[in-house]
C-alpha cells in the first residue's frame, strides 16, 4: 500500500427503518446488534408524528444511530398547526445535533382512502419550508403521488434527500435525481413479480441509489415465504439485518458485486444526508 493511503471498508447503511415501532419492543437491542453483525453500519430512524419525536431521538443516541423529524402523511389526519409548531421547536432545539440528519418522514399519500389531500399538501408545504429554514434534506413518502410531490419540490426546493420506497418510472426517477434526490430501494425489489421496480432499480444510475428496509414493513420475499410455511399467526417482521441480503438481489440485477453496491450506496447515503458521516465513521472504525 502506498504511503499516506488507507483502505476504508465499504458499509451498508439502512436509510429508513422505524426502529421505534412496537414490533421491536420485545428485542430492540438484539435487532440493532443483529444489524451491526450483518454489516449495517448505521440506521436512520424517521419520526412519523409529534408524539414520537423524543423517542426516535433517544433511540438514535442510545444506539449510536441517526434520526429524522417530521409528520408522516398517513398521520396527517390528526395533525395540525400545533404539530407543525412542535416540529419547528424540535428542529430548532436540536439544530446542532449531528444525529439529526433530515426532516422526515414527510410527503404525500394518495393511496390510503380517507386522507384529506388538501390537508396533506398544506402540511407537506410547511415541512418543506422548515427543511429549507434549517438547511436539512428530507425523507419523502411518495405513494401514488409522485408527480404532485415533484411539483411541490420544484415550487419549494430543498437540500435534496431521499425518495423513500421509490416505485415510479425511469422518467420520474430522473426528475428526482435532477432535483438532487437519491432513490431508496428495499424489500419490494426482491419479489420476482415486481417487474417495474426491478427494471428501474437495475437501470437508474448507480450514484442515484440508496438502500433501505422500511422495517418492520416491506418485508423481502423470503420472509413472506417463511411466514406462509409456518402455522397461522406467523409474522413477517422486517429488520435492518435483512439489508445485505436485499442488496445482494439488487447487485445481481445490476450485474455488480455486492461489495461495489455497498460502497456506492454508502457514499450516496452520506451525500444525500451529509450528517450521516459521523455515525457511519464511528461504527465502521
Amino acid at each position: 500500500m502506498a504511503p499516506g493511503r488507507c483502505i476504508i471498508a465499504a458499509v451498508w447503511i439502512d436509510t429508513h427503518c422505524h426502529l421505534d415501532a412496537g414490533e421491536f419492543d420485545a428485542d430492540r437491542d438484539a435487532v440493532v446488534a443483529a444489524a451491526r453483525a450483518a454489516g449495517v453500519a448505521t440506521i436512520v430512524i424517521p419520526a412519523v408524528d409529534a408524539g414520537n419525536f423524543d423517542r426516535v431521538r433517544e433511540l438514535a443516541h442510545r444506539h449510536g444511530l441517526a434520526y429524522a423529524l417530521g409528520i408522516h402523511p398517513m398521520c396527517s389526519g390528526a395533525a395540525g398547526d400545533a404539530d407543525l409548531a412542535a416540529l419547528a421547536a424540535a428542529l430548532a432545539a436540536h439544530r446542532d445535533d449531528p444525529r439529526l440528519v433530515a426532516v422526515g418522514e414527510i410527503g404525500l399519500d394518495h393511496f390510503v382512502a380517507g386522507l384529506d389531500r388538501a390537508h396533506q399538501a398544506r402540511l407537506f408545504a410547511a415541512q418543506l419550508a422548515l427543511a429549507r429554514e434549517h438547511d436539512l434534506p428530507v425523507l419523502l413518502h411518495v405513494r401514488q403521488a409522485i408527480d404532485t410531490v415533484l411539483k411541490h419540490l420544484r415550487t419549494r426546493p430543498v437540500r435534496g434527500g431521499i425518495a423513500h420506497a421509490f416505485n415510479g418510472s425511469e422518467q420520474q426517477a430522473a426528475a428526482f435525481v435532477a432535483l438532487g434526490f437519491k432513490l431508496g430501494f428495499g424489500g419490494a425489489l426482491t419479489f420476482d413479480r415486481a417487474l417495474r421496480i426491478r427494471r428501474v432499480a437495475a437501470a437508474v444510475p448507480l450514484d442515484a441509489i440508496v438502500m433501505e428496509t422500511d422495517a418492520p414493513d416491506i418485508a423481502p420475499q423470503w420472509l413472506y415465504r417463511t411466514a406462509l410455511a409456518r402455522a397461522a399467526g406467523a409474522t413477517m417482521r422486517n429488520a435492518s439485518a435483512e439489508l445485505p441480503r436485499i442488496a445482494a438481489v439488487l447487485a445481481g440485477l445490476r450485474g455488480i458485486a455486492p461489495e461495489a453496491l455497498a460502497s456506492a450506496t454508502g457514499a450516496n447515503a452520506m451525500a444525500a444526508l451529509p450528517r450521516l458521516a459521523l455515525s457511519t465513521v464511528e461504527h465502521a472504525a
